[in-house]
């Protein structure tokens, strides 16, 4: 098997139990005092979290219901506090499997996610700062913040194509082609 095969495998089993995760609707819901910054790390009563198993464990019952994000067990559902996208990816990298092209990211949580039609690329403009601001799309609305390094080596794997009469940089992936800005502004 390939490795980009058992990352497909990974995601989908991760989206059968994601799909049973969604099905829980407990009765107590609350707050709890957790935090995820927007650099990823994650925060309890203003103290970070020492173990990656916890935020790992955390991060697979991270629930997103319209702007609120919620930690949800079959027994209760929490409040938390997000400041930007729950996860952020550091890393980059693109598989050629025997003609399929892959990108695939790597999130602070270990996950790899492929970038397809499935986990899609967007990219924000930061108001203040005028620089882009890329995300993408992990499972069930949630979110990876990429993180700058990661984003310098998108472009690195790149290519200029014209979209609309406009010169722009884009990554093709598992046939999908995602734009990452344009040249011409």
């Amino acid at each position: 098997m390939s490795e980009l095969d058992e990352i497909f495998r990974a995601i989908q089993a991760g989206d059968a139990a994601s799909s049973a995760k969604s099905r829980w609707n407990p009765s107590r819901s609350g707050e709890i005092d957790i935090r995820i910054a927007a650099d990823g790390n994650w925060y309890h009563d203003g103290r970070a979290f020492r173990r990656d198993a916890l935020v790992r464990l955390f991060a697979s019952v991270l629930r997103r219901e319209g702007d609120d994000y919620f930690l949800v067990t079959p027994a209760e559902k929490l409040r938390i506090q997000v400041d930007d996208a729950p996860f952020t990816a550091g890393l980059v990298e693109r598989l050629d499997d025997g003609g399929r092209a892959a990108i695939v990211f790597t999130t602070n949580t270990g996950e790899r996610i492929p970038l397809d039609a499935g986990h899609p690329l967007r990219i924000e403009t930061d108001p203040d700062s005028g620089e882009p601001r890329p995300y993408l799309r992990v499972r069930d609305g949630l979110d990876a913040l990429i993180g700058r390094g990661a984003f310098y080596d998108l472009i690195q794997l790149a290519d200029e194509c014209l979209r609309d009469g406009r010169r722009v940089l884009a990554v093709e992936s598992l046939g999908q082609t995602f734009e990452l800005g344009s040249i011409d502004d």
